[in-house]
């Protein structure tokens, strides 16, 4: 099964924007290697342990210092911007490297209320099965006498995943006959119900035959078990201060999640990232292999948010060979 990785570039306690971009780039290098089929990095704004808020840019650099690998965005939050700017910057991206571009596309604003007025976004606005087409269009075979042209973008065919984590975007993917790409490593709730719906309801189209269906998982790997847990902690530390409105660099892990985090808040934080293969490699084996046996999807992305590099590399090195073994 093709496996892939997803990166939001993390910014660890003790480091910078700087420090975290390059971890990507390093990250990446070696992920090619692996065997990892895309590279995918999200969209956030105002995030001080996120690195990724200008994607296009940042893929940019992972594609430059990759070869094969496919560099894409899981996702761009296309109501933040004008389907022809997207259109215009994918199109680059897919000119300069061929055939080794993905758009993965999001709905959600990728921040709060006050980046939604800072991207001078109406938040009363919701175009986005428009916009998705619109795009479409830009990438599709050149038209000469089409008002408005994606130069660079037409007849690139950038391929085009629909991202979510409720039904919408499941339906809408189905509609178009497009790849769709659950956001289950953090919001799992609806997640059978959307992959059945995808499923059930695909149409052939113009731009997709048959459904093609990408789950997320959280991986944190290690040679010990007990390491593992540990090196899990930065995510879940990072996910409970978030969700109390508290959002700051990737903490350093705790051998003491529970003085940390209240019991209720642990509950939270566990249930929303319960979607997890943690361990050693065995375990890690056995819950990749049950959690694909009982979604089926077509191809699964890998994450996880490591504090330290080394670590974290050790972590995505095991998920693959873990991957390729399955």
């Amino acid at each position: 099964m093709p496996y892939s990785l997803l990166d939001l570039s993390p910014v660890p306690e003790g480091s910078e924007a700087a420090d975290a971009i390059s971890n990507s780039i390093d990250l990446a290098r070696h992920a090619e290697g692996w065997g990892y089929r895309r590279y995918w990095l999200a969209e956030h704004h105002n995030m001080p342990g996120i690195a990724s808020a200008a994607t296009a840019v940042l893929i940019s650099l992972i594609a430059q210092a990759t070869e094969r690998m496919r560099v894409g965005a899981g996702g761009i939050m296309l109501p933040n911007h004008a389907p022809l700017t997207v259109a215009e910057n994918f199109g680059t991206l897919a000119t300069v490297f061929p055939d080794r571009i993905d758009l993965g596309l999001g709905r959600a604003p990728g921040g709060d209320g006050a980046v939604i007025r800072a991207l001078r976004r109406d938040p009363m606005a919701d175009s986005f099965p428009q916009d998705v087409v619109e795009l479409l269009d830009y990438f599709g075979p050149a038209r000469p006498d089409a008002p408005v042209r994606a130069l660079p973008g037409e007849g690139t065919h950038v391929p085009i995943w629909i991202l979510g984590s409720s039904l919408f975007g499941a339906q809408l993917a189905a509609h178009l006959g497009l790849p769709y790409a659950f956001a289950s490593h953090f919001a799992p709730g609806d997640m059978e119900q959307a992959l059945a719906i995808y499923r059930d309801r695909f149409q052939q189209t113009q731009w997709g035959e048959k459904p093609r269906l990408m789950i997320a998982i959280n991986v944190f790997a290690a040679d010990d078990a007990e390491e593992a847990h540990y090196l899990r902690s930065s995510m879940q530390l990072a996910f409970a201060r978030l969700r109390t409105g508290k959002p700051g660099k990737l903490p350093r892990p705790t051998r003491d999640l529970d003085a940390e985090i209240s019991p209720q808040m642990r509950r939270m934080v566990d249930q929303a990232l319960r979607i997890t293969a943690v361990g050693n490699p065995a375990q890690v084996k056995e819950q990749l292999a049950t959690l694909i046996d009982a979604h089926r999807p077509d191809e699964v992305i890998l994450t996880g948010q490591i504090h330290d590099q080394q670590a974290r590399l050790r972590s995505f090195e095991i998920a693959a060979e873990v991957m390729r073994g399955l």
